[in-house]
């Protein structure tokens, strides 16, 4: 089970001490030439894509451990721990993205599939669109899976009208960072200001998030709680 401490005598503790217990409840800047200006006031949806290799609390694979965090006995994969951190800061809504043909878990299966859907450039349907129609912000999260978006990704963006909203991006990876994911999203929703200051966090480095994630929305200039 990966740990997450700075101190604490467990998980539990250091967990409630940075604030995320909720309802189941570094950082990669370009120049400013390049960055959109957002619009960091108006109503916010959290949509992300998220793989955790087990639902199972104990007994984790090396590799089981480096996809989750557990949280009060509840396993998340590691984008869903930084979706859920910046929904409990922000207040706001939050939509997963889900395969109609549901991902294996088991690690090289995994991997090796998510190399063939790229390959192949899949694009994999999706059981729901959230409506995004009343909101003015779309925080946008996925792991760096073979230095690429997953290809759900692709089906979401490719389906989604963003035009004249303000796309801010976040994902977790295994040492890859963004690659070139944030330039991807800037093509496939031309019409979308998208943040070039997304955030970004290593899967060994998940402990860092409960401080990281609420110092970069603020420097995002969003009023936090």
């Amino acid at each position: 089970m990966k740990k997450l401490w700075t101190g604490f005598s467990d998980r539990r503790s250091f967990l409630k001490s940075a604030g995320i217990f909720c309802a189941l409840a570094a950082l990669h800047a370009l120049p400013p030439d390049l960055q959109a200006a957002p619009r960091l006031s108006g109503k916010m949806m959290i949509v992300y894509f998220s793989m955790p290799e087990t639902d199972r609390a104990g007994n984790m694979t090396k590799e089981e451990e480096n996809s989750t965090v557990v949280v009060d006995g509840k396993v998340l994969g590691n984008t869903q721990y930084v979706a859920l951190l910046i929904q409990n800061h922000t207040g706001a809504d939050i939509f997963r993205l889900e395969t109609v043909m549901p991902y294996m878990t088991k690690h090289k299966q995994l991997v090796d599939y998510a190399k063939r859907e790229q390959r192949n450039n899949a694009r994999p349907a999706l059981k729901a669109m959230p409506d995004l129609d009343a909101y003015d912000i779309v925080f946008l999260g996925y792991p760096n899976w073979w230095s690429d978006m997953p290809m759900p990704l692709y089906t979401f963006l490719e389906a989604a009208d963003l035009s004249g909203k303000t796309i801010i991006p976040f994902n977790t990876h295994g040492g890859s960072r963004f690659s070139k994911t944030i330039s991807t999203i800037a093509r496939l929703q031309p019409r979308a200001a998208v943040v070039r200051d997304g955030y970004t966090v290593s899967r060994s480095e998940m402990e860092s998030c409960a401080e990281d994630v609420p110092a970069w929305l603020r420097r995002l200039g969003m009023a936090i709680r």
